[in-house]
């Protein structure tokens, strides 16, 4: 079988529950050894999309293929490549680090030998090796976590969902969940995350895609996709408001917004290195001092806002 460039490949995907109708011809592509994070509101049918191409939830329309595989006809050799991390821990609080890891190796079908070494390769990686033989209930969350992802990844797959796998960290964890994800995409895994940090999208995802309503909405990278929102703005603030006055005059209609309160002034520029360096002549000679300034680059909050009209979120309530 010749590999196609898209490792997932889902045409017109429609799911419903009841009335409720999720997913409404979503279409999705994930070139190979890249990642694409799916970012939507709740409710947008990210988990739905998950479910789906993980095997674990069959469509109502559409069509899914995995690495060639059809995941409504082959959901066995499906399985056989892909490694799934839900948005909770699922590993046995019971049982200690190294047997979770040994269980799942035998699982999948390793020999005992086998499913031991790759579980102590993984215990490193994933820097568990002082905690692997206590039982994970004693485990942090961000442990917790690690070993999850961990688990994912003893039969070595070559493709990788990710449901929002650092929801509920703290910094520090998820920088090191982040430093992970990152090393896996390095050597050649196919990754598609959910999340709900727009930060983490921006960080990780080659591609992103947008997704609301069921369908996708936008999609491109994180600085195409900034760049379809406006343009960087300068903000300026002064001593006075009677320089804040004077700037006004000044610089006219290039001034698009003001706060009276704190004596600063916002405008739209295009090239930052040309335009900063034009406004600040202007002001140095009418002797007007610069107190601050800063230069805002659109983000990915602006653009979740500008797409989808919603806050981006900050629990997990999709579909129930």
């Amino acid at each position: 079988m010749t590999k196609s460039q898209y490792v997932i490949e889902a045409k017109g995907l429609v799911k419903s529950y009841g009335d409720n109708h999720v997913l409404k011809g979503l279409d999705l592509k994930v070139e190979r050894g890249t990642m694409l994070a799916l970012l939507g509101p709740n409710g947008a049918g990210k988990t739905t999309t998950i479910r789906i191409l993980s095997t674990l939830l069959e469509l109502d329309g559409g069509s899914v293929e995995i690495e060639g595989y059809d995941v409504s006809t082959q959901a066995d050799k499906v399985r056989n490549v892909i490694g799934l991390t839900g948005q909770s821990a699922a590993v046995d609080e019971l049982l200690t680090g190294r047997e979770n890891l040994v269980m799942m190796g035998r699982l999948y079908r390793l020999t005992k030998e086998s499913a031991t070494a790759r579980a102590q390769e993984l215990l490193e990686d994933f820097d568990l090796t002082e905690a692997a033989d206590r039982p994970t209930k004693t485990y942090s969350g961000g442990m917790r976590r690690r070993l999850d992802l961990a688990v994912s990844l003893i039969a070595t797959p070559p493709i990788i969902f990710l449901d929002e796998p650092t929801t509920g960290l703290d910094p520090r964890s998820r920088l090191a969940m982040w430093g992970i994800i990152k090393k896996l995409v390095e050597k050649g895994t196919t990754i598609l995350l959910t999340t709900q940090y727009l930060e983490e999208a921006d960080q990780l995802a080659d591609r992103i895609v947008v997704i609301d309503g069921g369908k996708v909405i936008a999609e491109g990278t994180a600085t195409e996709l900034k760049s379809r929102v406006g343009k960087d703005r300068l903000e300026i603030s002064f001593g006075s408001a009677e320089h804040l006055t004077v700037v006004k005059q000044l610089l006219g209609k290039a001034v698009v917004d003001t706060n009276d309160k704190e004596y600063s002034a916002t405008l739209v520029i295009d090239d930052i290195n040309q335009d900063v360096k034009e406004v600040l002549d202007k002001l140095a000679k009418e002797k007007i001092a610069v107190t601050s300034l800063e230069v805002h680059k659109p983000t990915l909050d602006d653009v979740f806002l500008s797409l989808t009209g919603k806050q981006a979120a900050t629990t997990n309530a999709e579909e129930a």
